[in-house]
């Protein structure tokens, strides 16, 4: 996810079988018709699995990743949530009544409470959203409430938090004035920055507020227990939620576990219930009943360091991007139903006017060529005058991060003569803090959308923008961007889009996209209902249920 976003994804999660399980439809293509009434009485609701990282953050106001906004999307609820079939479905909001202009939105809320009893109300939304928003907050994913009016003047110094365009009318009454219409904008307030937050217990609990599961509240399906730094968590189901009743599982217990070849064993032994699969597993069960295999819409590609001499020089920039095999990476070393990537918003992941996948006319950006990389290369070092150079990559810690990491350093310098390469290999929650303080040369990162729309890949590469954290840079890109924001003719903002795309990846090569994730699975048969999303949260747990184990 991608989150966003962004969202820095979790590097090839490949052992987190749910978080890795995104698709468009529920419980992947097994089946799931299983009817939750009539499943047998002695089933005991427990799904256990695995993850390849602890979660980094609890409070939705700094939340930043695929982990954390699954948790979140899991223990709380926003006022709508995607359901089954992907679209927005109310969930604090009873309701909700939009302009014939489209840029005011009034949500009436139901009954709902937190897990303490008390109600949640509007006002713990305009507190959550304006918290988000506060510069004080530090928080990463602000920008993406600017479409709200009156957001970004507040979170960059220049406006007043009275003047954001959210406001509680009334205990049950939610007002929202955004900059411009948004049709994602129901599916938006699901997303873990929108979670609402009781203004009176955050304070209460000052600094201690989301450091563990007993100083944190909960409106949704679940609430977190046994939260273990590095060793895992649980969820256990919330009796204070509104829609209690649809929850059949009573808990969701999580190891970490950072080696594939582990969580295949835990899952043989019937220990868990579904486990990601790395390449050599693929082809091991690749016949059996429980193996599943789907396209993600999560993009990983090398971010590359502005501020570093080399990577300065679009020459080296460049060879680094045509210097490895992404056919080879993606269909060999990942074999996961991963396929190389030329471009960097999806494919089969949104629509134009014209019903035209944005892939369409717009891919074939790059290509693998060592003669041309090595070209490029010898160019590079001319122009900043040095015959040999070194690069650190900064990766993540679990099996098939090593697996790409490794095979980037061979590629790299057998292809580019007088690269060194270094590789520097760090537990998720690390990577993310060392990325946002710009301490990387090279980064294997991801990103996956917290919407349905090509502009939550594309606005994060702006001048200054929170995920940028290599600290590109382009009059030209953001220009488009901007456009592409105010547009209001759809052909037109597109279209600016897709320009924008070209200038990053051609004109630029401001990173190296190297493949649009795929996930290859095993999971148990009795294990139903399961929803997996292809945008904001990578997986719900509301609608799943036990049945036949």
């Amino acid at each position: 996810m991608k989150t966003k976003k962004t969202l820095a994804l979790v590097g090839a999660l490949a052992i987190a079988g749910s978080s890795l399980a995104a698709c468009t439809s529920t419980d992947d293509s097994k089946d799931t018709s299983g009817s939750t009434d009539t499943k047998k009485a002695s089933d005991k609701q427990v799904l256990n699995l695995t993850s390849g990282s602890d979660i980094p953050a609890l409070s939705p106001t700094v939340a930043t990743d695929s982990v954390s906004f699954t948790v979140l999307n899991n223990v709380q609820e926003g006022l709508f949530r995607l359901d089954e079939k992907q679209e927005p479905t109310p969930g604090v909001a009873e309701s909700v009544d939009v302009s014939e202009d489209g840029l005011t939105y009034t949500f009436k809320l139901r009954d709902s409470k937190w897990s303490d009893g008390s109600d949640v109300t509007a006002k713990d939304f305009e507190y959550a959203w304006k918290r988000v928003l506060d510069p004080k907050s530090g928080s990463q994913y602000a920008y993406i409430m600017y479409i709200i009016d009156g957001a970004e003047a507040y979170n960059t110094g220049k406006g007043k938090p009275a003047d954001v365009g959210v406001k509680a009318v009334d205990d049950k009454t939610l007002e929202v004035k955004l900059t411009q219409p948004a049709e994602y904008f129901k599916a938006l307030t699901g997303f873990g920055s929108f979670m609402p937050l009781k203004q009176e217990f955050v304070e209460e609990k000052g600094k201690d507020f989301a450091t563990n599961p007993e100083n944190f509240l909960y409106n949704g399906p679940f609430q977190l227990t046994d939260w273990k730094t590095e060793v895992g968590w649980s969820y256990k189901k919330n009796d204070q939620y509104w829609d209690a009743d649809t929850v059949k599982l009573e808990e969701v217990n999580y190891k970490v576990v950072k080696e594939v070849s582990t969580a295949v064993n835990l899952y043989e032994k019937g220990d868990i219930d579904t486990v990601g699969l790395t390449s050599e597993f693929v082809d091991q069960y690749k016949d059996s009943e429980d193996f599943d295999t789907r396209l993600d819409a999560s993009m990983y590609y090398i971010q590359m360091n502005f501020k570093n001499e080399l990577l300065k020089n679009k020459d080296i920039r460049k060879a680094i991007d045509s210097g490895y095999d992404k056919e080879q990476m993606a269909k060999v070393l990942l074999n996961n139903g991963s396929i190389p990537a030329y471009y960097y918003v999806p494919k089969e992941f949104a629509k134009g006017p014209d019903g035209k996948d944005f892939r369409d006319g717009n891919e074939g950006f790059g290509s693998f060529d060592a003669s041309s990389a090595k070209s490029s290369f010898e160019k590079g070092l001319k122009d900043i005058g040095k015959k040999s150079v070194k690069l650190e990559l900064l990766s993540y810690d679990d099996d098939n991060s090593k697996k790409i990491s490794e095979y980037l350093k061979g590629e790299w310098e057998k292809n580019l003569p007088g690269l060194e390469v270094t590789i520097k290999q760090q537990p998720f929650k690390n990577k993310l803090d060392l990325e946002s303080k710009g301490q990387f040369e090279l980064s294997f990162a991801g990103w996956g959308p917290d919407y349905q729309d090509p502009m939550t890949f594309l606005d994060m590469w702006m001048t200054g923008g929170p995920y940028n954290r290599g600290g590109y840079s382009s009059d030209k890109y953001d220009s488009l961007i901007k456009s592409a924001m105010k547009e209001t003719d759809a052909a037109k903002r597109w279209q600016s889009l897709k320009d924008a795309e070209k200038v990053l990846l051609e004109d630029d090569q401001a990173i190296s996209v190297m493949y649009q994730r795929g996930a290859s699975l095993l999971r148990k048969p009795y294990v139903k209902g399961i929803v997996n999303h292809k945008v904001g949260a990578d997986t719900s747990f509301k609608w799943t249920y036990i049945e036949g184990k």
